[in-house]
Parts: structure tokens; C-alpha cells; sequence
């Protein structure tokens, strides 16, 4: 069983490699028992969701510029 210390260092390591099997159910397991390492999950998705919107839209303002 994770440690939240181990699942929230798995769910950084999430966002930038997959994870394996046994990661994947390990997390599961802990973050369907620990509300504060799911929420920690969640924020992460939600910063990364910003993130790619933010990229986008700065992306399309300076295409904009550039036609102007």
C-alpha cells in the first residue's frame, strides 16, 4: 500500500511517462481510500488543462498579431 508521500510523487510522475500496471493499481487503490491525495490528482489535471489552454490561446493572440 502507497504512502501519500509515494502516491502524490506517482501522480506527478503521471503527468510526464506512463504508468505501469502495478502503478496504476497502487494509485488507484490509495486514492480511492485518501480524499487528499485524489484532490491533489485533480488539481494537477486541472493545472495541466490551464496550462494547454493558456499555450493555445497565447499561441492564436500572436498568430493574430502577426496577420495584423
Amino acid at each position: 500500500m502507497l504512502n501519500c508521500h509515494q502516491a502524490t510523487q506517482l501522480l506527478s510522475e503521471k503527468m510526464d511517462r506512463p504508468l505501469n500496471i502495478k502503478e496504476n493499481m497502487s494509485l488507484f487503490l490509495h486514492t480511492s481510500m485518501c480524499s487528499a491525495c485524489r484532490n491533489f490528482g485533480n488539481q494537477m489535471d486541472e493545472i495541466r488543462n490551464i496550462s494547454r489552454n493558456y499555450m493555445k490561446q497565447d499561441l492564436k493572440d500572436n498568430g493574430e498579431k502577426e496577420n495584423r
